[in-house]
């Protein structure tokens, strides 16, 4: 049950802690904190998915270090046990890395969910909005991090020889093949050697909701690979790698995410 729908959380909404994880590619010129103070799913918590993360480092939003995710989680009010509904308003489904830290840093994957459609779809559907500010009360949080959920680049490059996980690449297609420039600067065109093309705005409707099941598998089946081995995704800086990453949860209920945390960010580095 990695996603609900928009009626269950406005059935469970008093039920549930509520994430908005809204993060927008800098090109857009769009901001996710100034959009969530002018409207919001009541009682939502904003998470700076750049500000929680580590900070002394030059690659984008990599994960931090279990001290401060506690801290984090502690100071926006979140526990051990919460039931969270994680939503965004952004283009490249945003939600779901924090979805996938969540689960990296321990909490139960069966209390973690997005909002299938995110912001688009609930404004669309006239469920309710506010803007007021939400003060969490702190909590005590403590994690302990799933270590074998995060691939570093010594690991990528060791597997183009042993092929011990296949990759997956949610970046576009002329982003793959190098036929155009990468939107960060200093990064050149290409991608990891051995790897398989699959960009996760394929796995995604208009609505910003997740294709059916059925055409998820259709989409993986494409590639004719064994499944079952360990599966590894990537993007340009994580994001989209958890989109594709919590796609295929959806169709193998065992399947705990696994990212290449600096993607391309740090493998594309000139």
């Amino acid at each position: 049950m990695s996603l609900v729908d928009t009626n269950w959380l406005e059935e469970n909404i008093d039920n549930v802690k509520i994430i908005d994880c809204s993060w927008h590619m800098p090109q857009t010129q769009r901001n996710g904190l100034e959009e969530y103070n002018k409207e919001h799913i009541p009682n939502a918590i904003f998470f700076d998915l750049d500000k929680n993360s580590k900070l002394d480092t030059d690659l984008p939003h990599m994960l931090t270090d279990s001290r401060s995710w506690e801290k984090i989680m502690s100071n926006i009010g979140i526990s051990n046990n919460d039931r969270i509904v994680i939503y965004d308003n952004s283009d490249v489904i945003s939600s779901c890395r924090c979805w996938y830290n969540l689960i990296y840093y321990g909490h139960d994957p069966k209390l973690v969910h997005v909002l299938n459609g995110g912001f688009k779809k609930w404004k669309k559907e006239n469920k309710a909005i506010d803007n007021k500010k939400v003060i969490p009360k702190t909590s005590s949080y403590s994690c302990k991090e799933n270590k074998g959920l995060v691939k570093n680049k010594k690991q990528i490059d060791e597997n183009i020889d042993t092929k011990e996980f296949n990759v997956f690449d949610a970046r576009s297609r002329e982003r793959f093949e190098g036929k155009v420039a990468e939107p960060r600067k200093g990064l050149r065109s290409g991608s990891i050697k051995n790897s398989f093309c699959l960009p996760f705005s394929e796995l995604i409707n208009d609505d910003h909701t997740f294709v059916s099941k059925d055409k998820i598998q259709a989409q993986f089946g494409l590639f004719k690979l064994d499944l079952n081995k360990n599966t590894v995704f990537t993007c340009g800086s994580g994001v989209t790698a958890s989109v594709l990453a919590l796609a295929y949860s959806l169709i193998n209920d065992k399947y705990m995410p696994t990212i290449y945390d600096g993607s391309w960010s740090e493998y594309g580095k000139n």
